[in-house]
């Protein structure tokens, strides 16, 4: 195969709207109902209006849906591995029906889309992961991204007003059309993507370099931002790794490029869906291989599995797809082979995903093997051993636990160390200061948990300490606020596990006898629950330890997990 391939289905979708039914379409939104996207719902409408999605023309409804997922084809017969779901909560579907307009804007507001409802149903996310991930293990990272989504689908064709503001690394971004007119100025018809959403060490480069030449294509660096998905370095790290990685290139025969993208973490199904997108831009050919997926998949990415679900529907695609085997490095020979391909007796070095981290966090040596040293310092700027890095230590417990005296302890010998700034975020204090409009209906208590995480986040994100004291009763927000703060940095969830009915001997403020009353409603611990934390990093009951003595624990949890020295 050596010339651009035709999309899938055999036309590139565009689903921008122009000229007058623009404007008719823009003046119309006002009045329609508003849905936010989330980050990884604009990955999503970007490459469903730009045509990276092609065939599709918007969010299949329930039918159209449930086919993809048993059978992986359209209802048109044409195949299609995952399903690209707009997904909402209860309370923005209830006044919906089918024929209804919704306006889809970003976070700050701006008009992305409308869309015309044809379907609306009810999420089954656990047929979805059976189907489309083999397991409905939660700790699979796929089927730990389905769990929360939201719990009702909206199927639709879209009308799209404009892109999603991307406002890092436009030189490098192209939509299907613009990368298809880049490969014919260049009179390249045989291009290889090269699928990347972490950056490539030399291992990769060697592997990249190696798959090219035997091709006798071009090879595109296909990198994927924008994704909610966590990773070894942000975005901007990353492509900034993919500039350096393309000094070991050749300059004239490689090209870097981004895209948004989703990553669902669904192993040989998405390597399918990998396959249309890279198709749909026009590649001749993919690599595919243990390489392809970032290395924190290794442990559900199967290589094989998706090389043998790809050629499965070869002749669903036009893209050719490049089986490779892992690249390892060769100390006796000093270089990169193919794993099938290292002589006998010699030894194959690799450094895993864990293993990198690790050496990362505890600030210890890494082989000069791995990486060449500009793309590794580069990791190390972003990734800062874990004693320079920012934290979050978050107590939760009832009233009267002894939280705010313990948090209070704890910023005290924090901030005698003096290496990092401390901030307290209390609860009584966000209260009055940051969530004073709020009550404590359910609904108010989890927006006030996301505010204190919030600021934790961007606290721990520039390398500060916060230090966090709110009761904090719902094990599902708390996971929302560790998987927020995580994202920046460290997050220690302190659980302060007083007994209740010491707690309330301590009232001071008569809240437990008033709200034994029935004067105070949905009191966390008398008539409203407290979800007991299942991973809680450090577990104190302040009625058999002293503050002196459970602040001296907490410090030595820090130590141990590298965090202070």
């Amino acid at each position: 195969m050596s010339a651009i391939p035709s999309p899938h289905g055999g036309r590139l979708v565009d689903l921008y709207l122009r000229g007058d039914a623009l404007a008719r379409e823009k003046s119309r939104a006002a009045h329609y109902p508003a849905w936010t996207l989330t980050t990884a719902q604009l990955c999503d409408i970007e490459l469903l209006m730009s045509g990276a999605f092609s065939p599709l023309a918007g969010y299949p409804g329930e039918r159209e849906y449930r086919g993809i997922v048993e059978n992986r084809r359209l209802a048109s017969g044409l195949m299609w591995p995952l399903p690209i779901v707009l997904d909402v909560t209860e309370a923005f579907a209830a006044e919906l029906k089918p024929g209804d307009d919704i306006a889809l804007h970003d976070p700050e507001g701006l008009l992305i889309a409308t869309l015309r409802i044809d379907d609306l149903w009810p999420a089954d996310t656990t047929s979805e992961a059976r189907r489309c991930y083999g397991t409905t293990d939660p700790s699979h990272p796929g089927v730990a991204l389905l769990s929360r989504r939201n719990p009702v689908y909206i199927g639709g064709k879209i009308r799209g007003i404009t892109p999603p503001p991307r406002y890092a690394f436009g030189r490098y971004r192209y939509t299907p059309a613009e990368l298809r007119g880049e490969f014919s100025r260049r009179s390249w018809d045989r291009t290889l993507a090269f699928h990347s959403s972490s950056p490539m060490f030399a291992a990769q480069i060697a592997l990249a370099a190696r798959s090219a030449r035997e091709q006798r294509a071009n090879l595109v660096i296909h990198a994927v931002v924008d994704d909610t998905g966590e990773g070894l370095v942000d975005d901007f790290t990353r492509m900034r790794c993919y500039e350096l990685a393309l000094d070991a290139l050749p300059e004239q025969t490689t090209l870097l490029a981004a895209m948004p993208f989703h990553s669902r973490q669904a192993g040989p199904r998405e390597a399918l869906l990998h396959a249309i997108v890279r198709q749909n831009f026009g590649f001749s050919r993919m690599i595919v291989g243990k390489d392809h997926a970032s290395p924190s998949d290794d442990h559900w990415f199967d290589a094989t599995a998706a090389q043998k679900l790809l050629a499965q529907h070869r002749d669903d695609l036009e893209i050719e797809i490049v089986p490779v085997e892992e690249t390892v490095y060769v100390e006796e020979r000093a270089e990169y082979l193919p794993l099938g391909e290292v002589p006998d007796g010699m030894t194959p070095r690799r450094l895993e995903h864990d293993e990198l981290q690790r050496r990362l966090e505890l600030d210890l040596p890494i082989p000069a093997w791995f990486s060449p040293p500009a793309i590794l310092e580069e990791i190390r700027r972003a990734r800062p051993p874990r004693h320079r890095q920012g934290f979050t230590v978050f107590f939760t417990g009832l009233s009267g636990s002894g939280k705010s005296t313990l948090a209070h302890a704890l910023m005290q010998k924090l901030r005698e160390l003096g290496d990092r700034s401390v901030s307290l975020l209390d609860g009584d204090i966000v209260r009055r200061h940051l969530s004073s409009e709020l009550g404590f209906s359910r609904e108010h208590r989890d927006l006030n948990i996301m505010r204190i995480g919030f600021v934790a986040s961007e606290i721990t994100r520039a390398g500060g300490i916060a230090i966090c004291a709110p009761i904090a009763p719902y094990r599902e927000t708390r996971r929302k606020v560790r998987d927020m703060i995580s994202a920046q940095g460290g997050f220690i969830e302190v659980h302060v596990a007083t007994p209740l009915e010491v707690c309330e001997a301590r009232d001071r403020k008569g809240l437990y006898a008033r709200a034994r009353k029935g004067l105070i409603k949905e009191f966390t611990g008398i008539s409203d629950p407290y979800e007991t934390p299942e991973r809680a990093e450090v577990v104190i009951d302040t009625s058999r330890m002293s503050a002196v003595e459970a602040s001296n624990r907490i410090m030595l949890t820090l130590e141990q997990l590298g965090y202070i020295r």
